[in-house]
């Protein structure tokens, strides 16, 4: 699991793999540095550099003036591009994820559907602090009123299915499926478990000897399996699961088999025999 010590909460430093990842550095980016030189400040150039400050410092270290002032601007020209905070956070939004692609032609939706969540889980772990406001933004905004640009991925998904086959209504459910279980994946990766770094025991780093065994035995048992815990592995493990309840459970497009390992999963579960 990715794992946040103390030291590194809110500075946006994480390690992952025995690896520490740091955020983009401070320094103004060669867009940020055009637009002061040529005496522009572009939409894509305020968002650019909003995501650097929430990268750094979190959504809560990010307000109007801080950002006129690593643009080296009026706070008043800034509303030009967005009328408020949440405007800009929703903008933020779009930023990120107009780095998620994807393929509506791959004609295996199973293997399109896990790249995708693959490249989900790398934009989240690239920018931890924005991952809360791809959870929670939506919440705020309806459908039709977010930026264009983040509702691109639900439309390419959309295609993706319905050209395999699926039904409108089903392609629907599997987005849902699928990023409702990525959202949920990414907040669990990010989340700090270390207690005591320097200790060597993994009950003792996690903190779990604090929890009465009588009263939490299985968790405290578990304390080396969640130390040790993967999140690439975990993801796709989950995706196995995902993909194959979604093939078993939703009519197959277009009266085929789905595609991929979906397909064949699908098929040795069919033939298991449950007991009544």
């Amino acid at each position: 699991m990715t794992i946040l010590t103390a030291a590194a909460t809110g500075r946006g430093r994480r390690r992952e793999g025995g690896v520490e990842l740091t955020p983009p550095p401070a320094e103004s980016t060669g867009q940020e540095t055009d637009a002061r030189r040529n005496g522009k400040v572009t939409r894509e150039v305020v968002l650019t550099t909003a995501l650097e400050i929430i990268d750094r410092d979190g959504a809560e270290g990010l307000s109007m003036r801080r950002l006129a002032r690593a643009l080296d601007r009026d706070p008043m020209i800034l509303y030009r591009h967005a009328p408020n905070k949440a405007a800009l956070l929703d903008g933020v939004v779009e930023v990120v994820l107009a780095q998620l692609k994807v393929d509506p032609a791959d004609l295996d939706w199973a293997a399109q559907l896990r790249a995708v969540a693959r490249d989900y889980r790398q934009l989240a772990l690239a920018h931890p602090h924005v991952v809360p406001l791809l959870v929670t933004r939506p919440l705020a905004t309806p459908l039709a009123l977010r930026p264009r640009g983040t509702l691109r991925p639900l439309e390419d998904v959309l295609v993706l299915l319905t050209r395999a086959g699926f039904s409108g209504p089903d392609a629907l459910h599997i987005y849902r499926a699928l990023f409702g279980f990525l959202h949920g994946h990414v907040l669990n990766e990010l989340q700090e478990l270390v207690d005591n770094p320097d200790e060597t025991d993994d009950l003792l780093r996690l903190g779990l000897h604090r929890l009465p065994i009588g009263e939490f035995p299985l968790l405290r048992s578990l304390a080396p399996v969640l130390a040790g815990y993967d999140g690439a592995a975990e993801l796709e493990r989950g995706l196995d699961i995902l993909l194959t309840g979604l093939a078993i459970t939703l009519p197959p497009p277009a009266g085929a088999r789905p595609p991929g390992p979906a397909g064949a999963l699908a098929s040795r579960a069919r033939a298991v025999s449950w007991p009544t």
